[in-house]
């Protein structure tokens, strides 16, 4: 079974792109923090390509930029490929069936709703 589940931060901006036949395609990285501490007590950190298609990377696109952290849930994909030295190489590719936006971004609206939610201050005169 081919599952992956990971919680990162996006590297940079998504990049938005359509193919030939005109279907949205979203490629991201993110960086994902390992959860133990190497011998000179740093973190280490795994970068992880990633691809949506159609309306989900569509929504990726829209709703996140560098530095958001984000759950994605997906499969892992493997290609092949010589690079231009004639090298063999291998790469992986997270493709993408589910995320969830964990930064949350203040929009205008939610800073009105902040200032409704605003303590209200002591009042002598109470109105009823």
């Amino acid at each position: 079974m081919n599952k992956v589940f990971l919680i990162g931060n996006l590297t940079k901006d998504p990049e938005l792109t359509e193919t030939s036949a005109g279907v949205a395609l979203c490629r991201f990285s993110i960086a994902v923090n390992r959860s133990y501490v190497g011998a000179n007590n740093e973190r280490k950190t795994d970068f992880f390509n990633c691809v949506a298609w159609r309306g989900l990377g569509e929504n990726i696109a829209k709703y996140t930029s560098k530095g958001d952290k984000v759950a994605v849930n997906g499969s892992f994909e493997q290609d092949n490929y010589e690079d231009a030295q004639g090298v063999k190489r291998t790469s992986y590719t997270l493709v993408v069936r589910d995320i969830e936006f964990l930064t949350s971004h203040n929009s205008q609206s939610d800073k009105d709703v902040d200032k409704k939610l605003q303590p209200v201050t002591e009042d002598t005169d109470i109105p009823f």
